[in-house]
């Protein structure tokens, strides 16, 4: 199952969402990849730390070797890299995403990581994408190459006005690019439960009949602890009651 985790807006959790569900997954024996698309790197970071992966792997160098010609194209696990933990890797992510984006719209390249993940099929059993919060060259060649789409929420007015837009990209990559394509779901991140309009967003969109997701997840420090510890939750404190929220939102997705 590949999965991308995609918001046209920033700041609403998609690496931390990103992070831990593919830690939980790794964490329970699957063999999992997360592959970072956002030249910021906060997925890269948030599993490496101050750790550095050798300059030659990456989404980056991948990226940059579909625009050379080869006979012999470079194996897709060239540019992946191990992280501290059990069964989970990394393509990680750095700027250099952004000098490339111009020549792979301008050379049509948006397949390559479909036909990538392709061949590396039997090696995993779960891959997680990170995106940027833009709809470019970047986040369309994950939602090309995904199976589904899970979509961070926030549950404030201007989160309800992207996803809107939102789900009508993906409907057209959908139709143009990826028919098999799915939007598995809508995480409602940050959820204050006490708070009325929070209540009030989430129940209108489940009236509307849009795929929200449950349990939601919810505002907590434990999360900024994690970041700064590069460990996500499952290995921080799996006792939390966010780090169980992860869990079972989880084993609700299929």
């Amino acid at each position: 199952m590949r999965r991308v985790v995609f918001n046209q807006k920033g700041g609403v959790g998609k690496s931390t969402i990103t992070v831990n569900l593919a830690a939980i997954a790794a964490q329970q024996g699957q063999q999992v990849l997360v592959i970072d698309l956002d030249r910021q790197g906060n997925a890269t970071r948030y599993l490496l730390g101050d750790a550095e992966a050798p300059p030659e792997v990456g989404s980056a160098p991948f990226f940059d070797s579909t625009l050379k010609f080869a006979v012999r194209e470079q194996p897709a696990g060239d540019f992946i890299c191990e992280t501290p933990f059990e069964n989970l890797h990394l393509m990680p992510a750095d700027a250099r995403l952004d000098d490339l984006a111009g020549k792979l719209e301008s050379r049509a390249k948006v397949q390559k990581l479909r036909q990538a993940l392709d061949k590396l099929a039997t090696e995993y059993d779960q891959v997680w994408i990170d995106t940027p919060p833009a709809l470019n060259f970047y986040t369309r060649s994950a939602l090309i190459a995904a199976d589904a789409c899970l979509i961070p929420f926030d549950c404030d007015a201007f989160s309800r006005a992207a996803l809107y837009e939102l789900l009508q990209n993906v409907q057209e990559i959908q139709a143009d690019h990826n028919e098999g394509l799915e939007v598995e779901g809508i995480v409602v991140n940050q959820f204050q439960p006490r708070a009325a309009l929070p209540q009030r967003v989430v129940e209108e969109l489940i009236a509307e009949g849009l795929p929200v997701l449950q349990p939601y997840l919810g505002a907590s420090v434990k999360v900024k602890e994690s970041h700064e510890r590069n460990l996500p939750l499952i290995h921080l404190e799996p006792g939390h009651k966010l780090t169980q929220a992860y869990e079972q939102l989880y084993r609700a997705l299929r």
